[in-house]
């Protein structure tokens, strides 16, 4: 078998007219090395008793450059690039909403001791966990847990 240099210098033009015959414009150097690659695994896989080289490294070459083609036209259907430069901007909010949900919120919490009152705001507005609770109020886990299942047991009547 020959060396992959000598099938490179023979076999280079067909991976251009390949490219070219598929009307790819952006991103050739990226097809061609998928075409180069192509071409070391056909040469590395050929078996002389099945046929000649030619056909079987174009239908090769041809085949892998298409799934390319395939794979990158799905990634750009699947990913979306704001054209315009007002969609990167920050628009600050003049109206917070969480004063309006800590409102709404505490509405809720008329008839809950002060300590499951902190419980329902750190755990819905904050999202902290028990121990980060504890960690805050200097108070055990257990502690916390009291005021959970207190807190609990009144929202639900």
């Amino acid at each position: 078998m020959e060396s992959f240099d000598s099938v490179y210098k023979q076999y280079e033009g067909m991976i251009h007219k390949i490219i070219r015959s598929l009307n790819i414009y952006k991103n050739k150097e990226e097809f061609y090395q998928t075409g180069l690659i192509a071409l070391w695994e056909a040469h590395e896989n050929f078996d002389p008793v099945k046929g000649t080289f030619p056909p079987y490294a174009y239908s090769y070459i041809r085949g892998r450059i298409l799934s390319a083609l395939t794979r990158d036209s799905r990634t750009e259907e699947r990913t979306v690039f704001p054209s315009k430069e007002e969609f990167w901007e920050l628009i600050e909010d003049d109206h917070p909403i969480e004063a309006l949900t800590r409102e709404l919120l505490l509405s809720y919490c008329d008839e809950l001791t002060e300590n499951q009152t902190k419980w329902v705001v750190y755990t819905s507005l904050h999202m902290l966990t028990i121990s980060e609770i504890s960690d805050l109020e200097n108070v055990s886990i257990s502690a916390v847990k009291k005021w959970r299942k207190g807190a609990r047991e009144k929202l639900r009547d």
